[in-house]
């Protein structure tokens, strides 16, 4: 979202999660761990949040990068912005997913800018445009 070449080319991004035990996994991003586990009502240990959690906080966390980046690029500095995502369960999916962006930003002004935060929140265009997937043993 910087202005780099990032948006038009092809690259990877690879990482490994390590199973630790029960139901935590750990991930290594940069030098920087995130943690996953399950609660005690899932027969996890609540030490992190469920991957599910993690992958709404990434379309939340994009999100709000990209509202940010969108308003940047037209000379408009937010004062706030938190994006609320709200997932709906049907079986072992997601059914539907809701993204409300919340700021004391005149909502006539943000519309706009809701508008190509689209275009740039990786997570979003991955969600809406299924990427091929594969599922292999190493």
């Amino acid at each position: 979202m910087s202005g780099s070449s990032r948006e038009e080319s092809v690259a990877e991004l690879e990482l490994t999660a390590h199973w630790e035990g029960g139901y935590r996994m750990r991930t290594e991003v940069r030098g920087l761990e995130i943690r996953a586990d399950e609660p005690p009502e899932y027969r996890g240990d609540n030490t992190g949040p469920m991957p599910t959690e993690l992958f709404l906080a990434s379309l939340a966390s994009c999100f709000g990068m990209a509202v940010v980046h969108a308003g940047r690029k037209r000379g408009i500095d937010l004062p706030d912005v938190a994006v609320k995502v709200t997932g709906t369960y049907e079986g072992l999916r997601f059914a539907r997913i809701r993204v409300e962006v919340v700021s004391s930003h005149p909502r006539e002004a943000l519309e706009p800018l809701l508008e190509r935060a689209v275009s740039y929140c990786y997570v979003s265009n991955t969600l809406l445009h299924q990427p091929l997937m594969e599922f292999v043993i190493a």
